[in-house]
């Protein structure tokens, strides 16, 4: 997974640190006074960013769920909840976003469809016979 801040991220901290801190504070300050599990709260901002179709975002709070302990499949299907709300196109982006960061499950997908290629081939073989 990639796990780098974008360079710009970085750029902007260093250019305004007092904005950063304060945005930083009122994060921990929600996050330390909530009522919601870190982890429900990681799979919302997650649903937030998807919804309005923040690339970045859904990157950011995409590692930040990872970090927390959610599982790839349980973020994956956070977005997948979207459909009714956002609709197919827009939750579509949002899983290739989030799969940037989770490319585990592509590679899932490649050995599954080569798995595939191999048995009709071999059904094939097989009817010829």
């Amino acid at each position: 997974m990639k796990n780098s801040i974008p360079k710009h991220y970085e750029k902007n901290k260093a250019t305004y640190p007092a904005y950063f801190e304060a945005l930083e504070k009122l994060g921990e300050t929600i996050r330390e006074t909530s009522p919601i599990s870190e982890q429900t709260m990681c799979l919302i901002n997650l649903a937030a960013a998807a919804a309005i179709q923040s690339e970045g975002s859904v990157h950011s709070h995409t590692r930040r769920a990872v970090e927390a302990g959610i599982s790839p499949e349980e973020i994956r299907h956070t977005i997948l909840l979207l459909t009714s709300t956002i609709g197919f196109p827009k939750t579509m982006a949002a899983m290739s976003w989030v799969n940037d960061l989770l490319p585990e499950k592509k590679e899932k997908v490649k050995s599954e469809k080569a798995k595939k290629d191999k048995e009709k081939e071999k059904e094939k073989k097989e009817k010829k016979r």
